[in-house]
C-alpha cells in the first residue's frame, strides 16, 4: 500500500448543482483535502459553488483555495502554479488524499490538466485518478435544443479565442461546430458567420443549466455586447442528418451508387 496520498481530478459539471455525479460527490466527501481553484481571493470559485451543496461540511476535512489569475501570460501564471504544486505536493507526501475540483470535465480545457502533467513528470510515485463529468459540449446543445450529431454528421469543438482564424475552414468541413468561450470575439464570430450565410444556424448560450442561463438565437443582436466568459456558440448546419429516420440517400458506400444504413 502506497505511503503517499492519492490525487484526484474531479469534474463537477457545467454549472447546475444537481448535475454533479454521484462518484464526484463520493470522492469529494472522502478526500482529506479539497483543492479549490479560483480567479483571486475576491472571486468565489465556480467549481466549489457547484460542488459545495452536495459535499456539505465534512468533519476534519481541509479545504484550500488556490488562486489562478485569468491570463494566458506564463510569467503571471507560473508563480500561481508553483504555489499550487507546493501546497498539493506537501499534502500528498504526508499521506493525505487531495481532490482538485474543476468545472466541466477534467480532460476538456481544464486547469487540472496542468496539475496532472506536473504530477506525471515530478511525482511519478503519486497515483492520479480522474472523475469525468457532464461536459458543456453536451449540456449547451441540449439547453439550446440543438442536436449535436445524427447519422453521418461531423463535429468540431474549438475555443473561439484560439480558433477564430481557422473557423472559416472548420465551418466548411464540419456539420456542427461548438465554439467555446466566445465572450471576447463575438464581433468577429458574427461577421464570419454572416459572410458564410450561417447566422440563422447559430445559437448563443451562456451559463447553461444554471439559474442565469441565457439563450440567444439572433446572435447578431448581441454582437457588440459584453458576453459572459462561460458562453458558447453552437453552429449546426443539419445538412447530413436523417439517416436514422430513414433518409437513405444521405449515406453512400465509396465506389457504389447504392445507399446504405449502418446499425
Amino acid at each position: 500500500m502506497s505511503q503517499f496520498g492519492k490525487l484526484y481530478g474531479v469534474g463537477v459539471g457545467p454549472g447546475a448543482e444537481d448535475l454533479i455525479t454521484l462518484r464526484a460527490v463520493r470522492v469529494l466527501q472522502n478526500a482529506a483535502t479539497i483543492a479549490i481553484p479560483r480567479r483571486d481571493e475576491f472571486t468565489p470559485s465556480v467549481a466549489w459553488r457547484i460542488a459545495e451543496p452536495s459535499v456539505g461540511e465534512i468533519t476534519g476535512q481541509e479545504r484550500i483555495f488556490l488562486n489562478f489569475p485569468m491570463t494566458k501570460n506564463p510569467v503571471l501564471l507560473r508563480p500561481a502554479w508553483d504555489i499550487a504544486f507546493r501546497e498539493i505536493e506537501t499534502r500528498l507526501r504526508a499521506g493525505k488524499s487531495v481532490a482538485f475540483v474543476t468545472e466541466g470535465d477534467p480532460f476538456l480545457y481544464s486547469t487540472f490538466l496542468y496539475l496532472r502533467e506536473h504530477a506525471q513528470e515530478h511525482w511519478p510515485e503519486i497515483e492520479v485518478d480522474v472523475v469525468p463529468a457532464v461536459s458543456s459540449i453536451t449540456a449547451v446543445p441540449i439547453a439550446a435544443g440543438v442536436p449535436v450529431a445524427d447519422g453521418q454528421e461531423k463535429i468540431a469543438v474549438l475555443p473561439a479565442t484560439y480558433g477564430i482564424e481557422e473557423l472559416r475552414s472548420v465551418l466548411k468541413i464540419f456539420d456542427t461546430v461548438l465554439l467555446m468561450k466566445v465572450s471576447s470575439v463575438m464581433p468577429e464570430v458574427c461577421d464570419l458567420l454572416e459572410s458564410e450565410g450561417l447566422l440563422d444556424s447559430a445559437v448563443y448560450v451562456s451559463k447553461a443549466t444554471t439559474q442565469q442561463e441565457k439563450i440567444v438565437r439572433d446572435i447578431k443582436s448581441i454582437k457588440n455586447d459584453r458576453c459572459d466568459y462561460f458562453s458558447m456558440v453552437v453552429v449546426s448546419k443539419r445538412t447530413k442528418s436523417g439517416v436514422l429516420r430513414g433518409k437513405l440517400d444521405t449515406f453512400v458506400i465509396p465506389g457504389s451508387t447504392a445507399p446504405e444504413v449502418q446499425a
